[in-house]
């Protein structure tokens, strides 16, 4: 066991990794975002061809 006596090294580095966590939150909303935004517009591509698939051309 240690005694209250002894000094703990504390690295400063600690606060900066905790600042870097914060980073990656963002990018992974950017990401979601950009994910969903391809996800609509492919939707919306597929909905105009089913449009215009049943388009009737002899108007």
């Amino acid at each position: 066991m240690s005694n209250g006596k002894e000094q703990l090294d504390v690295e400063d580095d600690f606060i900066a990794v905790e600042a870097d966590d914060a980073e990656p939150v963002v990018e992974v909303a950017k990401t979601n975002l950009s994910k969903r935004r391809t996800i609509d517009n492919l939707l919306e591509e597929r909905r105009l061809q089913k449009q215009l698939a049943d388009y009737d051309f002899d108007l």
